[in-house]
């Protein structure tokens, strides 16, 4: 400012049209620069008949999120997707994408949310007046199957076409033939399938794209198209991405190559096979070759190794065997991925030849499920630029190299589900200060397996990253929190499971934690000590710290994102909150089993829509159920078993009908089973044993509820017959009626459980899994969990008034482990193919009215480990052979008078045969000459044997090594010689 008084002063001889002039142009230059530096450059303003057609093709669309509710006014320019040119105001450029990406989720929230962003409807052709649009976005739309509009083709200036994952349907018109300025064309479909189908003239109008230089035909059906020929024909062609697409073989020859300089293939999940034809290895230019997904058997291709521009290789999920050879000549390697073969033996050449690379530019290697063996080679420290590294799932059982902290890069770790003996201290991790994700040790299945992994690191060691995610399973990193763990206080992802941690948790680091945590399992420690009363995870999807020592109340815990909360096998107390369901408004499978809860269930339970697992198991719950079940419309499993609960159920448990498993067992409830239970037409688990129910058992189940696999009913108050409508169950595999009033006769159909004669479950009997156990009664009651009960085939009718005979139809039940038949009114014979029960462990008959003889082939079933028949009318002898050779206890066969032999003392018929005098004149002469000859005997073996000994010292030595090896062969036998010579004498 003091220029411009100077300038304008009279002391500078200024006239004052010149100071005019210079304030003019001061004041232009300054509206210039709020010009070019305000909201908007100077543009040109939206043509009007393009604004009618962007309104004309809005009209045509459905759009159920609003997305286009920012079209309005009069200049179209500044709409969302829109873009135009700056000097013409003509519209360049239509971005109409979905924004919301679908991911996988427990729910079905995120595809939902995704068909709520979707565009769809129809293509207005008012887009045929945007004569100067060259970019057009319709991608991850849902079109729900229109054709792909025929006048596209006469968008001349298209030079991006991208209508991915769109849902259009039916066949791609050869009309985009006509658009030789493309340059980006995607048609490709994600989904399983392509609603896409090519048209009659295949893809001849492909070959007249001169400019394209990326095409994106996921999805499509190529298997019977010349494909390669018409993409030949794109001289301009850089990327070329063709997954899922039946392609079973490649041509043999392919003159004139034009692909010679593409840079990206993609034919990733077909169903090609080698050999591959000599041209292939001659597209040298390649720097991508994905061809993983595929039916590639036999060892590495080693051809590939001519292709020396490649970056990225990958050739996962195939079946590639033998040892992974050196690869020193794919210096320009920057990701590797063979994950999913058959890859045997060590890693040694694999890391000697990628570190013999000058300056190696590997930064991703992923060797995971394969069936790699030894050590992890000290030479992994050379590569320097390694980024992600993954040996997930291999046999590994050497140890970690100290090289492995030489990885400045690294920042994905997965060194989980190997076998390795090893110990990581911290030189391990010296220089991983990049490092955010780390997965280390067995991540589930096989807790009860030793641990040879383990972490030796002081306690104060605060470790130089700071991960996202920690993924350690049944490895050692206990008893303690280190400070390691602690300062990790940017975790997203955190499962400690199985670790040996036997320390309280540090509430700092939980309080810190549940701001940021999506995914938090301290399960399976000894973790001890109570947690902080009340906390908000304000982001977490998973929480859980069961099978710990935690005690203290139920903690006051909220999450308005958490889908499972896990808090079983701990000593919480107290009641559980009566506004759960505000807490955890999205909660999906809630676990409180084995703690000392008590109070009732809170009838708000019933408020949580999404619910499916409910487990209540083993507590001190009382009083009614909630009344309200019909409100969980979704509910799979309630598991309220072992508690105090009494009252009749609620009529409203069955409504929702998609009961999965019900467990009830152990508790104080009364009256009938609720008819509204019939509408579960999916129910696989009943088990209501040891209540006080009455009634009968409803003829719906078997008919309306035809896949039960688990019925038990044992120790209640139920009467009348066993209905025939069970005999309808075919994948009953579990029958426990025991402890009841049941009269009538055991039906004759029960040879049409089919899951007893042929072993047939169905695949929902690996049953949502959940975390049930059911106990069965052999000679005690067993308790099975779920990973063996499927495998368990049981009957149990026991302790009825079940009369008449055994039907000889159960003999077909070839399946069946466990037979119990005790305690009732039965009459008759032991069916005679009763040993056509091969499988049989226990079976249990006794306390009957059974007669006649045991049929001979009881003695047949291998595995019978325990037999009761006592206390019937059996008669005759007792079968021997096999397996009862074993079953010694004569206790089996007590109360069967008319019974005899072994094991029995009473000696059957025949047994005993009674000399004469004769014979008792002979017999003394007999016994005379034993004596002498044993005497004779005694001595020269005495004296030939002791008295060499006396004399022969090495004979002595090794004499009585001899004898004390086998002293108790020779205890055996002269124990069993004299039992027989009492016998005789």
């Amino acid at each position: 400012m003091s220029s411009f008084a100077n300038l304008c002063n009279p002391t500078y001889h200024l006239n004052i049209a010149h100071c005019l002039l210079l304030l003019l142009l001061a004041s232009s230059y300054l509206h210039t620069t709020r010009v070019c530096l305000g909201d908007a450059l100077p543009t040109a303003k939206c043509i009007d008949q393009e604004r009618r057609a962007l309104l004309a093709f809005k009209e045509d669309l459905t759009d159920p999120s609003g997305r286009l509710s920012s079209w309005v006014g009069r200049d179209c320019c500044q709409w969302k997707g829109i873009s135009c040119n700056n000097n013409t105001g003509h519209v360049e450029k239509m971005s109409l994408q979905n924004p919301y990406i679908y991911t996988l989720s427990v729910f079905d929230a995120a595809q939902d949310e995704m068909e709520y962003s979707s565009l769809g409807g129809k293509i207005n052709p008012s887009l045929l007046s945007l004569k100067h649009l060259n970019y057009l976005d319709l991608s991850r739309n849902d079109f729900r199957g229109i054709h792909i509009p025929e006048f596209f083709g006469q968008l001349k200036n298209l030079r991006y076409l991208n209508l991915s994952s769109a849902s259009f349907g039916g066949e791609i018109p050869p009309h985009l033939g006509n658009l030789s300025n493309l340059n980006y064309l995607d048609l490709s479909e994600e989904s399983d399938y392509s609603l896409l189908e090519l048209p009659s003239e295949n893809l001849n109008w492909l070959s007249r794209l001169y400019s394209l230089k990326y095409l994106n035909l996921e999805g499509l059906d190529l298997s019977n198209t010349s494909w390669l020929h018409n993409v030949n024909m794109l001289p301009s062609l850089l990327e070329l991405h063709l997954p899922s697409c039946q392609i079973e073989s490649l041509p043999l020859s392919l003159k004139n190559i034009s692909l010679k300089s593409l840079l990206v293939l993609d034919m990733s999940y077909n169903d090609l096979k080698f050999p591959f034809p000599d041209w292939f290895f001659s597209l040298g230019s390649l720097t991508k070759l994905d061809l993983s997904g595929n039916s590639l058997i036999g060892p590495f291709p080693i051809e590939l190794e001519s292709l020396k521009s490649l970056e990225h290789l990958h050739l996962s999920f195939n079946e590639l065997e033998g040892r992974i050879p050196m690869l020193e000549n794919l210096c320009s390697l920057k990701t590797l991925n063979l994950a999913g073969n058959k890859f045997d033996g060590g890693i040694q050449e694999l890391f000697d030849g990628l570190s013999s690379c000058p300056n190696s530019k590997l930064e991703s290697l992923d060797l995971s499920s394969n069936m790699l063996q030894s050590n992890l080679p000290a030479s992994l420290g050379m590569l320097r630029n390694l980024k992600y590294l993954s040996l997930y799932n291999n046999l590994m059982n050497g140890s970690i190299p100290e090289s492995l902290g030489q990885l400045p890069e690294l920042v994905h770790l997965d060194l989980s589900f190997n076998p390795w003996v090893s110990i990581l201290t911290e030189s391990h991790f010296m220089n991983l200060t990049k490092l955010k994700y780390f997965a280390l040790g067995r991540v589930d299945p096989y807790p009860t397996l030793p641990i040879h992994l383990s972490f030796n690191v002081s306690y104060n060691w605060v470790p130089p990253f700071m991960l996202h995610t920690l993924n350690i399973g049944y490895c050692k990193v206990g008893p303690a929190f280190g400070v390691w763990l602690q300062s990790q206080t940017e975790l997203v992802f955190v499962k400690l499971k199985g670790t040996g941690i036997s320390d309280s948790i540090p509430k700092h680091w939980f309080l810190k934690l549940s701001s940021k945590v999506e995914y938090l399992d301290l399960s399976y420690n000894q973790i001890t000590g109570n947690l902080p009363l009340e906390l908000n995870f304000r982001n977490t999807l998973i929480l859980d710290v069961s099978n710990n020592r935690i005690d203290g109340p139920f903690p006051l815990w909220s999450g308005n994102h958490v889908i499972r909360l896990e808090l079983k096998m701990n000593s919480f107390f107290g009641h559980i909150p009566s506004n759960l369901d505000e807490r955890f408004p999205k909660l999906v499978a809630l676990y409180l089993a084995e703690n000392r809860l008590n109070g009732t269930i809170p009838s708000s339970i019933c408020n949580m829509q999404n619910l499916l697992v409910l487990s209540l198991r083993n507590n001190e719950l009382s009083g009614e159920f909630p009344q309200t079940w019909s409100q969980l419309h979704e509910i799979l499993v309630i598991d309220a078993a072992h508690n105090n609960l009494s009252g009749k159920l609620p009529s409203s448990i069955g409504v929702p009908g998609a009961l999965f498993g019900l467990k009830l067992n152990n508790n104080n409830f009364d009256g009938e089973i609720p008819l509204s239970l019939q509408n579960c037409t999916s129910l696989r688990h009943i088990d209501l044993g040891d209540n006080k129910f009455t009634g009968k058992i409803p003829s719906w189940i078997g008919s309306k509820v035809p896949l039960v696999s688990i019925l038990r009913l044992r120790s209640n108050f139920f009467s009348g017959e066993v209905p025939q409508q069970l005999c309808n169950l075919g994948y009953l595999h579990i029958l426990d009626l025991a402890h009841n009033n049941f009269s009538g006769t055991i039906p004759k159909c029960l040879n049409k459980l089919s899951a007893l004669t042929h072993g047939n479950f169905s695949a929902y009997d690996l049953y949502a899994y959940y975390d049930q156990e059911t106990s069965v009664v052999k000679v005690r009651q067993l308790d099975y969990q779920p990973q063996t009960i499927m495998f368990v085939r049981s009957i149990d009718l026991s302790s009825n008034n079940l009369e008449g005979e055994i039907p000889e139809e159960i003999s077909s039940l070839a399946q069946l482990h466990n037979l119990n038949l005790s305690m009732n009114q039965l009459r008759g014979s032991i069916p005679s193919n009763i040993g056509n029960l091969q499988l049989l462990e226990a079976l249990d008959l006794s306390i009957n009215h059974l007669s006649g003889e045991i049929p001979q082939s009881i003695s047949l079933p291998t595995f019978l480990s325990h037999l009761n028949l006592s206390y019937n009318n059996l008669t005759g002898r007792i079968p021997l052979g096999n397996q009862l050779q074993t079953l010694t206890d004569p206790s089996i066969y007590e109360g069967n008078p008319s019974l005899c032999g072994v094991p029995l003392s009473t000696k059957c018929p025949g047994d005993d045969h009674t000399p004469t005098k004769d014979n008792d004149h002979e017999d003394g002469n007999d016994k005379f000459w034993f004596y002498v000859s044993m005497a004779l005997g005694f001595i020269v073996g005495f004296w030939g044997v002791c008295g060499t000994l006396v004399v022969k010292k090495t004979w002595r030595y090794a004499y009585f090594g001899w004898f004390d090896a086998i002293k108790d062969k020779v205890l055996l036998a002269i124990a069993v010689q004299m039992a027989r010579f009492q016998r005789k004498f």
